[in-house]
């Protein structure tokens, strides 16, 4: 029980330790940085029609409607 209670105190700790978690319009050293632009579509199964709405290409929810 104590192993298992250890286990998961380390396990959160090394999750909240990740720098993956940090702000993403911080810089290295916590100060406030600009925004990089939003990445563009490359999802796959993922289509745009000719008013640049998307859509699932395949599958049991092709045609509906997704964020881009």
């Amino acid at each position: 029980m104590i192993r298992k209670i250890f286990a998961a105190l380390a396990l959160a700790g090394l999750i909240s330790a990740t720098p993956a978690l940090a702000a993403p319009c911080r810089g290295a050293k916590g100060r406030f940085v600009k925004c990089p632009p939003a990445a563009a579509v490359s999802a796959a199964g993922v289509t745009k029609d000719k008013n640049g709405r998307c859509h699932v290409a395949s599958g049991p929810k092709k045609g509906q409607f997704t964020k881009c």
